[in-house]
């Protein structure tokens, strides 16, 4: 079950490979997820000590579940991979200007778990073509839809 998407992430990148990937999260975070009150759109993910991160994501705080601790909505949210995973992560962003951008958070037997694209960005060229296609399927659609009744 999807909690949020990223949907400007298939505009922005050619998305190449998927991995779900598990969150370091905090109580509060576990409930503001929980109440839908999380926004990944302006998120990213990076590199740092051979380890991934997650950033810039928001996560809104509960007012009833962070009474006793001060809670930083944006801070930086360590990924869970398996070592093999975060390696040849590490060596395709290195190597061949990949970007590791966030895809969709979800629920996976009871626990939120994060899907994270391995991506080459679009040149403006390339989003108008995709928004072209957008809109010629849109356009087909509805064709169809009329021509059915």
């Amino acid at each position: 079950m999807s909690i949020t998407q990223n949907k400007k992430a298939h505009f922005d990148y050619f998305i190449e490979e998927r991995y779900e990937a598990g969150l370091v999260l905090e109580g509060w975070e576990v409930k503001s997820v929980r109440a839908g009150r999380a926004e990944i759109k302006e998120g990213y993910v990076i590199v740092r000590d051979g380890a991934l991160y997650l950033i810039g994501s928001h996560m809104s705080p509960l007012p009833e579940a962070s009474t006793h601790v001060k809670p930083d909505p944006r801070r930086t949210r360590k990924l869970l991979l398996k070592a093999d995973e975060i390696k040849r992560l590490i060596g395709r962003v290195e190597q061949r200007g990949y970007t590791l951008v966030p895809l969709d958070l979800h629920y996976r037997n009871g626990r939120i778990k994060l899907e994270i694209g391995l991506g080459r960005g679009k040149q403006k060229a390339d989003k108008r073509e995709s928004e072209k296609k957008r809109d010629w399927d849109r356009e087909k659609r509805r064709l169809i839809k009329s021509t059915n009744r």
